[in-house]
């Protein structure tokens, strides 16, 4: 869903002179579209005298900056940086003449994905409204006796380092913000201003509603109205998911027949210890879910909920691309349009009929030339399309490629793949199946002719895994370097057989592939998904040449001969020279 919004403001001076408050709302173009909007209003403390300025640069610089930080900071973060480092500024602008004169309150609002974030110092105050149900987001920092009651506690400018309180919250369609100075707040009973947002006023319309009334009631101060109407929320970020993670609890263990938000549990398919795999069914629908969580053992596990919420975040980001219809389906449940949400932490993935490739190898089900080429040509397509995207799967093997009764081969689990946003736990654990992984991967192993060891997993280390897999369906279940146990480091000392020495079906120009696929060194192998996609279309076309075995010494080095004969003659002469000045005559 695109993100829609509906704004209106308006600011007037009221009984006063001048106009100490500022408010203004930016939403992210183009490239900081998925930056969402920043909305902000500050009120300046007109006791110094330069109220208006300090409320005009405070937002002005956060609306402006905001969109300058790194997208990987938390909103939390970047609000934080930018507020310290301006207060800074303004306290020791303000050191400079005493009494203070540049001090302002400020309350702003980010919507960003499918979150809203409200940074809050000093007296001005944010609202929520959804469902018809009004709620005061933010805490007034005056002092609570009546006769001070406009004595602020907070603000910023006033010292050198300032306390912002931060919230957040989940954002749904049809939620209606509003940021209100204290000329406004303070002049309307609670009652009313529900009443006035109940009224489903254009956010314009409802602005100037609110200012009308403040001033009738009698505001003797400055009196702003800002509202934001959300119509349609962006796509989860994955500071959404991280968030979501953290807060619900994760599901206790369940049994066939338990019910979780309305969908039924007709099976438990896989416990790892870690994830717990059930399959559900919509009573409604009668559809089929897979649905995926944490084992209950790992609930305090931070990590282990990031991990999965970052696996949540790259599903959703890929189902938006072209390899959709090769990724298991992630689900929202219940549906967002219900305005409900999730009761516990769990991942909803569609479910497919059909059997993984692990599985028919396990039954021993034989795969024909034509069949293996047809699944592998798939496989590598959707590799391509995820490496594009900058995604390295990590877990590349025979039971995470699942074929569907329609035909459609999709790959599964996405745990622990890398996306340059995955939690620092997820990168640098040394993740997959040590039969398939490449032997650059392993630490310490003195393996590639440049030398390379324990690299990160990159696009290359899928495509070998994809080509052990080839190989495996080739012959028969058996793989190229044998099995690698869990805590065992992978051999790599000789070039493995061809394919065709266990199945005779197999053709010269797909055993070329299966152990070009697989070579020993990096520099030997398919550098990408694209390369290898060619050589399984063009097939018997055009074949590749099979690299040769490693030469023999002599024919490497020409002057090998002429390099061992002087190590001979000088150890010849050493020798000598020892038996004429040392031994005995």
């Amino acid at each position: 869903m695109s993100f829609e919004l509906d704004f209106g403001c308006v600011s007037q001076a009221g009984r006063k002179e001048g106009n100490e408050d500022f408010a203004a709302l930016v939403e992210g173009q183009g490239r900081d579209h998925a930056r969402g909007a920043v909305a902000a209003l500050a009120d300046g403390v007109s006791a110094g005298g330069n109220g208006r300025e300090a409320a005009q640069t405070t937002v002005r610089t956060l609306l402006s900056d905001y969109f300058a930080t790194p997208e990987t900071w938390d909103t939390t973060v970047a609000l934080d940086r930018i507020l310290s480092a301006h207060n800074a500024w303004l306290a020791a602008m303000n050191r400079r003449r005493q009494p203070a004169v540049g001090l302002t309150t400020l309350t702003a609002i980010v919507l960003r994905g499918q979150s809203y974030t409200v940074a809050h110092v000093g007296d001005t105050r944010a609202y929520l409204l959804r469902n018809g149900r009004l709620q005061q987001l933010t805490a007034d920092h005056v002092i609570a006796q009546r006769d001070l009651a406009h004595q602020l506690t907070r603000a910023l400018g006033l010292d050198d380092h300032v306390v912002v309180d931060y919230s957040q919250g989940e954002l749904q369609s049809g939620d209606l913000f509003l940021l209100a100075s204290d000329g406004v707040h303070g002049s309307l009973p609670e009652r009313e201003l529900r009443s006035l947002m109940r009224q489903g006023l254009a956010p314009q319309a409802l602005c100037e509603e609110l200012v009308r009334t403040a001033l009738r009631r009698g505001s003797s101060d400055n009196v702003t109205a800002m509202a934001v109407q959300v119509r349609g929320v962006l796509e989860a970020t994955l500071q959404d998911e991280s968030r979501r993670a953290q807060e619900l609890p994760v599901l206790p263990l369940l049994k066939v027949g338990d019910a979780v938000d309305g969908l039924v549990v007709t099976a438990l398919v896989a416990d790892s210890g870690i994830h717990r795999i059930y399959q559900v069914r919509d009573p409604a629908t009668q559809r089929l879910y897979a649905l995926k969580t944490l084992n209950p053992q790992r609930a305090h596990d931070g990590e282990e909920r990031a991990t999965l919420a970052h696996e949540a975040w790259v599903a959703r980001r890929m189902q938006s691309g072209s390899a959709a219809a090769h990724l298991a389906c992630l689900n929202d449940w219940p549906a967002p349009a219900s305005g409900a949400g999730s009761s516990f932490f769990y991942l909803l993935y569609d479910w497919h009929r059909g059997e993984t490739l692990g599985q028919q190898l396990r039954r021993r089900q034989p795969f024909g030339v034509a069949r293996t080429v047809g699944v592998l040509t798939q496989a590598v397509r959707v590799l391509g399309l995820l490496h594009r995207q900058g995604v390295v799967h990590r877990d590349i093997k025979p039971d995470n490629l699942h074929l569907g009764d329609d035909g459609v081969l999709r790959v599964l689990d996405l745990g622990v793949a890398l996306s340059g946003r995955e939690p620092e736990a997820t990168r640098l654990l040394h993740a997959g199946t040590p039969s398939y992984m490449n032997p650059e991967q392993w630490p310490g192993y003195e393996r590639s002719a440049d030398g390379e060891t324990g690299r990160l997993p990159d696009a290359g280390s899928d495509l070998f895994a994809l080509g052990v897999t080839l190989y495996q369906l080739l012959s028969h279940g058996r793989l190229p370097y044998g099995e690698v146990v869990p805590y065992q480091i992978g051999r790599y000392h000789r070039d493995p057989v061809a394919p065709s020495r266990h199945n005779p079906e197999v053709p010269i120009w797909l055993d070329q592939i299966a152990l070009k696929a697989v070579a020993r060194h990096r520099a030997q192998r398919f550098e990408t998904a694209e390369e290898l996609l060619l050589a399984l279309e063009r097939g018997a076309s055009r074949p590749l040449h099979a690299h040769a075995p490693q030469a023999p010494l002599m024919q490497r080095d020409a002057t090998a001969i002429w390099k061992i004969a002087l190590a001979v003659s000088v150890l010849v002469n050493l020798l000598l020279v020892y038996w004429v000045l040392f031994l005995p005559r």
